[in-house]
């Protein structure tokens, strides 16, 4: 949720176009208020995301629940 929050409050400020993209996080980080906290909040929450994945995986790996064929149905029916 935190995810989606600070992201749709990043995407109300960003340029994507080549010539503007740069200048427009340094508007963020620097013009707006609290701008680095939420590009920061942003950008460690998806790190985060990554780790916990790497994690699962791994754990999953260890205890091989990749055996299971429901483990399987489950876990695509998620993704």
């Amino acid at each position: 949720i935190m995810q989606i929050i600070t992201g749709l409050f990043l995407a109300m400020h960003y340029h994507p176009m080549l010539t503007l993209a740069f200048s427009s996080v340094a508007h963020i980080c620097r013009d707006v208020n609290y701008g680095w906290l939420i590009r920061y909040i942003h950008a460690n929450g998806a790190s985060m995301f990554f780790i916990c994945l790497f994690l699962h995986i791994g754990r999953g790996i260890y205890y091989g629940s990749y055996t299971f064929l429901e483990t399987w149905n489950i876990g695509i029916l998620l993704v």
